[in-house]
């Protein structure tokens, strides 16, 4: 393998999403009814949704400690209606000690995208970004 080439097959195989969950219910709810997704289907295992042609799948787990980082976000074209629907929604933005962040809960990156973040029912962080 060159360099920057990784095996041919996953280059064109289609790319699936994972969170987890200790709370199907609410999860199921959160995502399809708050986000809008579409949920394809409530298995043992997993809810699987469609996000825009990509598969996330939330497993279902008996414990879970939520990542100190973003685990999933959505790229936006105007972040500033996409909160005014998540907070409709009963979504409360995140707040982060030493991030500018401004009323909305919207920092600013050096490269001039703005970001939001939010959390699932089980305290996964959720992002919102609109680029410049």
């Amino acid at each position: 393998m060159g360099a920057g080439k990784g095996p041919a097959m996953l280059n064109s195989a289609r790319l699936m999403c994972f969170a987890a969950t200790t709370r199907a219910e609410e999860a199921r709810r959160f995502y399809r009814d708050v986000l809008g997704l579409r949920l394809v289907d409530d298995g043992p295992f997993a809810l699987e949704f469609d996000a825009n042609g990509t598969m996330l799948r939330i497993q279902k787990v008996d414990a879970l400690v939520p990542a100190t980082h973003t685990t999933l976000g959505w790229q936006v074209a105007d972040i500033r209606a996409s909160i005014d629907e998540l907070t409709k929604h009963g979504v409360e933005l995140a707040r982060y000690d030493g991030m500018p962040q401004d009323e909305r809960g919207i920092w600013c990156s050096p490269s001039g995208a703005q970001v939001a973040w939010f959390r699932d029912p089980d305290g996964n962080t959720l992002s919102l970004t609109q680029f410049s």
